[in-house]
């Protein structure tokens, strides 16, 4: 690390410091810009290449930890912890709570026990899975050949929700997509929980054409943080909806075809399957 960045790694483990500290006051990007002593717009992308977030949204993730910490271990009130957070009402709360963690306070403090799962099982060209809906959309798809493995895994992804087995439309729409309907496609609705940098990967691979892959490297490089291929690798590996979110089409620089939650042997065969359509379709 040379002399510039060891001042710049410096000026940012002060910034994320003085976030941590001052989360209550809810500073906004002027305020810490000038704690360390660089302009908003450089600090801006400064913190964003080494932290992989905004200042805004490292800010508002510390906000929500500290804010399940009141809801879930103190039981506090909704208006006592967007208080306690420094936010200005269970409104911003409530925004907070939808934007990061896709279900309300009032849902997170009850371990979901407001939210309401239907879940099937299917067949596959690749093997059985588990899909599963809230009111909003899928919210999980995964591979799983054992059905008592995949519910037990779907519920520690929703502890306390309602669970139903029940195949719904959404559902419906989404196995299309296994028997070449991708007229379907437009009505998918995801219901996603994730950290803003891990929904904007999951975007971003929404846009990889069927048949098509990509690195690890190139999804870095198109949400703007170009350094980050290894946190982008991670945020795939949290992919909480198979085959829909194309976590598949992403391989290694090198050509290797690299992990998959699934198995390498099927994402190998995802890939070809895929591949293999769309010369179909293009003849």
């Amino acid at each position: 690390m040379n002399e510039q960045q060891q001042l710049n790694y410096s000026r940012i483990a002060e910034a994320i410091a003085y976030i941590k500290s001052n989360f209550k006051e809810q500073p906004n990007l002027d305020e810490i810009a000038q704690k360390v002593h660089l302009s908003p717009f450089h600090f801006q992308r400064l913190f964003s290449e080494w932290a992989g977030t905004t200042p805004k949204k490292f800010l508002q993730y510390i906000s929500l930890g500290h804010a399940k910490i009141l809801l879930k271990d103190q039981q506090a009130t909704l208006f006592d912890t967007a208080f306690e957070t420094g936010l200005s009402g269970t409104g911003r709360l409530h925004d907070l709570f939808i934007n990061i963690e896709g279900m309300t306070p009032a849902e997170y403090k009850n371990g979901g026990k407001n939210l309401s799962v239907n879940y099937s099982f299917a067949e596959s060209p690749f093997g059985n899975l588990i899909v599963a809906s809230t009111p909003r959309g899928i919210c999980y798809m995964a591979f799983n050949d054992d059905e008592a493995n995949a519910l037990s895994d779907l519920k520690q992804k929703f502890s306390n929700a309602i669970f139903q087995r029940k195949l719904d439309l959404m559902q419906q729409n989404a196995l299309f997509i296994f028997q070449n309907d991708w007229s379907k496609l437009p009505e998918i609705k995801l219901h996603l929980k994730g950290t803003d940098f891990q929904l904007k990967v999951w975007e971003t691979l929404l846009k990889i054409p069927l048949g098509k892959l990509s690195t690890y490297g190139n999804i870095a490089e198109q949400i703007g943080n170009p350094n980050a291929s290894r946190a982008v690798g991670t945020a795939i590996g949290s992919n909480p909806v198979a085959f829909l979110i194309p976590c598949h089409r992403v391989i290694q620089s090198s050509g290797n075809i690299g992990g998959y939650l699934w198995g390498n042997t099927r994402k190998t065969a995802i890939i070809g399957w895929e591949s293999a359509k769309t010369d179909i379709v293009e003849m």
